[in-house]
């Protein structure tokens, strides 16, 4: 099994509905993101995927998130704007764009400080 890793950042606000403390205030982070895509087999130049490839899509996902107020997404009106929820936005937003017959998207993690981080999968077998 091979797993390949790419990274990027954005820079967003947001506030976290019915929280209750601090947070719940308009604040923003630089958040990182790192995301993994698996797969048993490699292709006949013995890449799983080529970094660039999904680095791209990371990009037009982050895109859509950088230098926003995230409440104010479409997504993010019902669903609250939380690590755990932004990492799984954008799982979604990679799995629906890589289309590759054997590899899927495995996990993303978002950091929204160097020491405190929420990771979104599928499944058990998707973690190492």
């Amino acid at each position: 099994m091979y797993e390949v890793m790419v990274e990027g950042s954005f820079s967003a606000a947001h506030n976290l509905r019915g929280y209750r403390k601090k947070c719940e205030k308009l604040h923003g982070h630089n958040w990182k993101v790192r995301v993994g895509v698996r797969g048993g087999n490699l292709d006949r130049t013995g890449m799983l995927i080529d970094f660039k490839e999904v680095k791209n899509y990371l990009e037009r996902i982050m895109e859509k998130l950088d230098h926003k107020y995230l409440n104010e997404i479409s997504h993010f009106k019902v669903t609250n704007p939380t690590s755990e929820n932004i990492a799984r936005f954008i799982y979604n937003e990679l799995k629906s764009r890589l289309k590759g017959s054997h590899y899927r998207v495995s996990k993303v993690t978002v950091w929204e400080s160097d020491t405190t981080s929420a990771t979104y999968f599928q499944d058990k077998k998707d973690v190492e």
